[in-house]
């Protein structure tokens, strides 16, 4: 057994230890296995599995890195930096009579994976030392080759490449100078940097990575230039426009003209990139503006509010249905929700040729959440509100829109029992993926089919025309399987993911016409060492009446003869506006008992029984703001849990850990100081005072100056005197997430360490708000398995 570390030992001892490993049964879960990527053919006859590596390695988080505008670039390449990749490709015909491995493939990460239109060719991104380079593989002749020697600009994400409609080449966005080109910083250059207010109120978030200077200007300028391209099959490259800071690009569904939109100066040193002034055109497709379509302003001073937006277009796309035209919204309320307004949002169109003025297409009365395309006839546009959560969506004609329109569902976008799932996609004749529509009105959706009882997935039939539904299949105990994709026009041949507690997810075709089922993959199971656990779906209740439920795991051969066992808890807070809809059910009793090495499953291996997701419900019902009596519902809610667990005879009360990750630590710290139910806690990327984040955190839109008191009785860091329990507090030393800069942890574990607390603080090198390298991971779970062992297991 791993000994124990002394709290006493002093901190140039414990920075000497260097990096730890857990024993082996929870050691091998960081290199298990992963469930491969998967791209489908367009045609539905070759799927593509792209093989993950388990873990990245500390030498790739410690790439060179550029932190600019909130983005992390690997100056040296013009991409994003930390990228995770593919080491392996898989191509198999949906009728199993061909099955490939790509034996040829070039050194270096695969991203990107997509089949060409035509479904004959697959193309990928590898990266390596010297860039991004593109690369074609033909499926006839198993020739593969690279597009051409040029290095493609990714350091603004998005697309990396598009296909052509007819599959004769692929558009992207290439290098326009060489990394040792970048500028230099000069001491004579240095000067103050002065920022002033305009007497406009600009409450933004709190981000991190920033521009800071003139310098951090011309460097992000520098490495986001890009020039768009489009490549050839023969590799003749024809370039487009002039080169800029191109964020999008996306052809028309007729080939014949391109969206792009390009970053503008002069830049922020408040907000991130994608609020950054933008222009944006159509080009035809030798490069030609053919229209300016807007010039967005700096995204500085959106009101407050989580469905506040920018003033002006946004959200430009193709319709999907016709040849060439754009359709977008923008605000009729200033971008500012909380104005009494009949419509906050307006949908507008303009077709080719482009010369004419935008038409008004829709008016909403919430804010526009986006439009999934069908034909002339039928489109569904959804709308939302955050103040009650509520999320609506209408069918609509689009040949005529001011015709009547048909709601299709208004619920909240919380309340899993109503969702309706998610409509069967097919390509029209313009290769763009729409609502597949039969018999004018009828289309087919597919979900996970949450209820009381835990999810059942199904595939239906609805009728716009009378509402009327029709249940074509649904998963059936003792198995879970969900509807992958639709592999026939007649909806009949299904590619599914199947499961059961003990079988691991593998892929079938099913055949609703003749009841076949065949197996397609053959996927190991991922963690042997577990099998054996067993799972239970628990549902209680708290004080206030709010109905919860979480998920029990046990050690394998556990039984009760052997007495109550210590306890590791594991939850996240979430807010809702109605506890109907908070109490609801979120996993299946069928699915596979998957051992993650990222959550509390390895610590079975230590004999402890893991209380997982057990619900954390912060409910605000009527004008009250879920916020306004945080402590007291997480309290209740693990008082709630605690209380069940024992009553059932599997906790020893006097051996259970709480522990989460993000605002689930921001949990941890709250529980240790305000409650006394824990032995000690696991608080990973944590926020822990909230003066740090004054514009709003989490599900909270009102300003530190509007709720001071909301803010300090929620923030740990202001009741730090009231933890008495052990806390061990993990952290990446490069978190870029919004909220949860390293310095929370740092300055939590000083007060702890100040008042005379117990606290372990442990800085990962290169990790960011998750962690991906496996010298950390394997740390992490040897930190954790110490903490609970010396704290928790055989603490008197």
């Amino acid at each position: 057994m791993l000994l124990a570390i002394p709290l006493s030992l002093q901190a140039t001892t414990e920075q000497d230890e260097g990096y730890r490993s857990p024993p082996q049964i929870i050691a091998d879960l960081v290199d298990a296995p992963r469930a491969p990527g998967v791209t489908v053919s367009d045609d539905k006859k070759w799927l593509a599995f792209m093989e993950r590596p388990s873990t990245q390695t500390l030498a790739e988080l410690a790439q060179p890195e550029e932190k600019l505008a909130g983005l992390k670039i690997n100056p040296t390449i013009f991409a994003p930096s930390r990228a995770q990749g593919y080491k392996g490709i898989r191509i198999k015909s949906v009728d199993g009579s061909v099955d490939t491995t790509l034996s040829n493939l070039p050194q270096g990460k695969i991203m990107d994976v997509s089949f060409a239109p035509d479904s004959q060719k697959l193309a990928f991104v590898l990266e390596n030392e010297q860039g991004l380079t593109l690369w074609i593989y033909h499926l006839a002749n198993k020739r593969l080759h690279k597009a051409s020697d040029r290095f493609i600009s990714a350091s603004l994400r998005g697309e990396k490449y598009l296909w052509l409609d007819d599959a004769s080449g692929l558009y992207t966005r290439l290098t326009v100078a060489s990394a040792d080109a970048r500028p230099r910083q000069t001491l004579a250059a240095t000067k103050p940097v002065i920022q002033t207010t305009d007497g406009k109120k600009a409450a933004v978030r709190t981000y991190s990575d920033l521009l800071k200077s003139p310098y951090d200007e011309a460097l992000f300028e520098f490495l986001t230039r890009s020039q768009l391209a489009r490549i050839d099959l023969s590799g003749k490259v024809t370039l487009l426009g002039e080169a800029g800071m191109i964020s999008e690009y996306a052809p028309s569904p007729d080939g014949q003209y391109l969206l792009v939109s390009q970053l503008q100066k002069p830049f922020s040193y408040m907000v991130p990139y994608s609020r950054f002034p933008e222009l944006i055109e159509v080009w035809n497709t030798s490069g030609k503006v053919v229209r300016t379509l807007a010039k967005l302003p700096s995204g500085e001073t959106i009101p407050k509010g989580f469905d506040s937006v920018r003033e002006g277009p946004r959200d430009v796309h193709w319709r999907a249905d016709v040849a060439a035209t754009l359709v977008w919204a923008e605000a009729l309320d200033g971008g500012d929700m909380s104005k009494e307004m009949a419509h906050h949002d307006a949908v507008y169109s303009l077709a080719a040729p482009f010369s004419a003025e935008p038409s008004e297409m829709l008016h909403l009365e919430r804010r526009y959440s986006g439009i999934q395309w069908g034909n002339q006839s039928l489109a569904v546009v959804s709308e939302w509100r955050f103040s009650d959560r509520m999320l609506r969506s209408w069918k609509f004609q689009p040949a005529d829109p001011k015709a009547q329109w048909v709601l299709f569902q208004e619920r909240s976008y919380n309340d899993r029992y109503k969702d309706p799932g998610s409509f069967v996609r097919q390509r029209n004749q313009y290769g763009q993926s729409v609502i597949k529509i039969d018999n004018a009105s009828q289309v087919y959706l597919s979900g996970r089919g949450a209820s009381p009882q835990g999810n059942v997935p199904f595939l239906e039939r609805y009728d716009f025309s009378n509402a009327n539904k029709e249940r074509l299949w649904q998963s059936e105990a003792p198995y879970y399987e969900q509807v992958m994709l639709v592999l026939d026009d007649k909806v009949s041949k299904l590619l599914t993911m199947r499961e059961s507690q003990t079988e691991q997810p593998n892929f079938f075709v099913r055949d609703l016409s003749s009841g076949k089922l065949d197996k397609f993959s053959d996927f190991p199971h991922p963690s042997p060492g577990f099998v054996g656990i067993s799972k239970e779906r628990i549902q209680y209740q708290r004080a206030d009446g709010v109905a919860l439920n979480g998920t029990l795991y046990l050690p394998p051969g556990y039984d009760k003869s052997q007495g109550p066992l210590p306890v590791l808890m594991w939850a996240y807070p979430r807010e809702f506006k109605d506890k109907d809809v908070a109490s609801q059910v979120k996993d299946s009793p069928y699915e596979f008992v998957r051992v993650s090495y990222w959550g509390p499953m390895p610590h079975l291996a230590q004999g402890f029984a893991v209380f997982d997701d057990p619900t954390m419900a912060i409910v605000g019902d009527g004008d009250a703001e879920p916020n306004d009596s945080f402590r007291t519902q997480l309290v209740q809610s693990a008082e709630a849990a605690v209380k069940t667990l024992v009553d059932k005879g599997i906790a020893d009360p006097n051996r259970i850990a709480i522990g989460g990750h993000s605002y689930g630590a921001f949990m941890v710290a709250n529980l240790l100081a305000h409650s006394d139910l824990f032995k000690a806690g696991i608080a990973r990327s944590g926020a822990y005072n909230r003066s740090l984040t004054p514009f709003g955190f989490q599900g909270e839109e009102r300003s530190f100056w509007e709720a001071q008191d909301v803010y300090s009785t929620m923030s740990p860091f202001f009741h730090a005197e009231k933890i008495n329990e052990p806390m061990l507090m993990l952290h990446g030393e490069d978190d870029p997430n919004s909220g949860t800069y390293p310095m929370q942890s740092e300055r939590m574990f000083a007060a702890l360490k100040g008042l005379g607390g117990k606290a372990r603080l442990v800085m990962l090198p290169h990790e960011q708000h998750g962690y991906r390298a496996r010298e950390s991971l394997l740390h992490m779970l040897w930190e954790q398995h110490q903490w609970l062992e010396t704290h928790v297991k055989t603490a008197k």
